[in-house]
């Protein structure tokens, strides 16, 4: 598979191996594209079918898109990733800007991460900011079933709403996001999501691109932090949510409980 961003300590490569594949599967998926992914996509193909962790009309259609992906123009993947990553934030794969937005709690919660990482034996080898979700899950992937699924019930609600969004725009990163909510059986929360989202404007268009500059220029000159606290409503319900379901058990779907999932 392609390099992973984070590295294991010392400490962390010795204790025992475990975790899902799949996950770096996802990961290397959600990623930015390029030749070393294209390059990878059998061993991606043969991570999705041995683990079986997935229902297999859903890992079917991973398998699918791996196969696109290797046949693809890269460059042609790769802008179209930038169109629908880089361009507004609706479609953010940074984990707490979906929730904090740009606010100060944001920033003790990429704090927090990190040292969640540190005590797993990893730190960040790569230019990336703790919250990124591909980086994210490579973390997972070295994690127990219980942490996985707590963590992923943490971030359910981030999903599905990622999820309603990639899927309105016809996105293949979809499949992603889904395949996470799948695993602790939480698909249908995307449903719950679907008639905002359909309804949103979007903030990627030239005229939202331009409102945004606008706006980042009039903070920039404020004096306090004032509009750091003038969240958008979305982020607030989002992170009220978030306490809301914060304790709630899931469990990781199980290879046979996969295969009835057809």
């Amino acid at each position: 598979m392609a390099d992973a961003a984070l590295k294991m300590t010392d400490d962390a490569a010795a204790q025992p191996e475990f975790g899902m594949r799949s996950l770096r599967v996802l990961a290397r998926l959600l990623d930015y594209p390029t030749a070393a992914l294209q390059d990878a996509v059998d061993e991606l193909i043969e991570a999705l079918y041995v683990e079986r962790r997935l229902p297999a009309m859903l890992r079917g259609d991973l398998m699918s898109w791996c196969q696109r992906i290797s046949e693809a123009d890269l460059l042609e993947l790769q802008s179209d990733y930038v169109a629908l990553f880089d361009k507004g934030r609706a479609h953010s794969l940074l984990l707490f800007e979906h929730v904090h937005g740009e606010s100060r709690d944001r920033g003790q919660a990429m704090v927090d991460l990190i040292d969640e990482y540190r005590a797993a034996g990893f730190e960040l080898d790569a230019r990336e900011l703790p919250d990124y979700l591909p980086l994210f899950l490579e973390y997972l992937s070295t994690r127990s079933e219980e942490e996985i699924g707590r963590w992923l019930g943490e971030i359910r609600h981030i999903l599905a709403l990622l999820t309603a969004r990639l899927e309105e725009r016809g996105a293949d990163q979809a499949l992603v996001t889904r395949a996470l909510l799948a695993l602790i059986g939480a698909e249908g929360d995307v449903e719950a999501q679907r008639e905002a989202v359909v309804s949103e404007t979007r903030d990627d268009t030239p005229e939202a691109l331009d409102a945004v500059w606008e706006e980042e220029a009039v903070r920039f000159s404020a004096k306090s932090d004032e509009d750091c606290a003038l969240q958008s409503a979305e982020g607030r319900r989002l992170a009220e949510r978030k306490r809301a379901i914060q304790g709630e058990a899931v469990r990781i779907l199980d290879p046979v409980d996969a295969a009835k999932k057809r």
